[in-house]
């Protein structure tokens, strides 16, 4: 059992150090734009269940890899706040209180917004070069995928969990994301499962050049200014 709590206190300690600090600071003050997100969710989610409201929630907020670029990148930002129509809405919620709420403790909220939208539009884009590709690449989607409706935080919440697992040094929770993400593709190769791969794949790229970007930091700085940082690393990230 102690060799288990050092194992969990390695993994995840600096993650809930900082999450308990702020959510016993400030309770869920801590977390305006996830509680924003989740209401948002929410509406949204009446608001197309309704006769008079499915198709304005689906011309504000619904992508299809057939749309026009300009319109697709026009929805997108929204479309991660609607709920996906053969999903439970709960699984929605829970996943952007979650995993949003961590995020906007750790990052702050502007930072963890950018990210999302990072991970989401990555999702979104990819669809366009999978059809292109076509079937038989490894890589491609099926024509027909072109008419699927692409919304939900799905891949905005993988790219998040990657993301500060690997930002708080959680680096086995990080792989385990990864990994279920492949597994997922797997045994179930569709659009979504591929997407959350292109989003998995954008926010390692974000890793990368934010590690580069600390290492050229730290060999500008004076020597002896050293900061204890988290467990990969990096100083703290200030909201």
């Amino acid at each position: 059992m102690r060799a288990l709590a050092r194992l969990a206190r390695a993994e995840w300690g600096a993650l809930y150090v900082t999450v308990r600090a702020a959510l016993a600071a400030g309770r869920l003050r801590a977390i305006p734009m996830t509680l924003g997100a989740v209401c948002l969710t929410a509406l949204l989610q009446f608001v197309q269940n309704q006769s008079w409201g499915f198709r304005f929630v689906q011309n504000i907020g619904a992508v299809q890899a057939q749309d026009p670029l300009w319109l697709a990148l026009l929805r997108s930002p929204l479309s991660l706040f609607v709920p996906a129509l053969d999903l439970p809405v709960w699984g929605a919620l829970a996943q952007i209180l979650l995993v949003f709420g961590i995020a906007e403790i750790c990052l702050g909220w502007w930072r963890t917004l950018v990210l999302a939208y990072v991970a989401t539009l990555a999702g979104t884009l990819y669809a366009r070069v999978g059809i292109a590709l076509g079937p038989h690449h490894p890589l491609g989607l099926p024509a027909s995928d072109a008419q699927i409706v692409d919304t939900g935080p799905s891949a905005a919440v993988v790219g998040l969990a990657v993301f500060v697992g690997w930002r708080f040094g959680a680096h086995v929770t990080a792989g385990l994301v990864i990994a279920s993400m492949l597994v997922e593709v797997a045994f179930k190769d569709n659009l979504a499962g591929k997407e959350h791969l292109a989003a998995i794949a954008a926010v390692l790229v974000v890793c990368g050049l934010s590690a580069l970007r600390h290492r050229r930091h730290r060999r500008h700085r004076p020597p002896g200014s050293e900061r204890a940082g988290s467990g990969s690393g990096l100083p703290p990230i200030h909201s």
